[in-house]
């Protein structure tokens, strides 16, 4: 049971850490935005990338949008707390 649950948590991560980059990747590239894939990997992760943003909004004289490197490294604590969450319990 405790392998099941460490992979399962492991496994959600890491398909979070693609959508994020899903999504820094497709915003560089002028792909229609009604594409049932890209709505859902908007929809997944905006929500979380919004948090960021409120955080750290791009400013005009510099307009680099840091908010998923942000969200990326708070999900790399939030994992690693989770994790040892885990190990405390069992």
């Amino acid at each position: 049971m405790t392998l099941f649950a460490y992979n399962f948590i492991r496994f959600a991560f890491e398909v979070y850490y693609f959508l994020i980059l899903a999504n820094v990747l497709l915003s560089w590239f002028p792909i229609a935005r009604g594409n049932a894939i890209t709505v859902f990997i908007y929809e997944m992760t905006e929500p979380f990338l919004r948090i960021f943003r409120r955080i750290l909004p791009p400013s005009p004289r510099f307009p680099v949008d840091f908010s998923p490197v942000l969200a990326i490294f708070a999900l790399y604590v939030l994992e690693s707390l989770v994790f040892r969450l885990l190990a405390l319990l069992l």
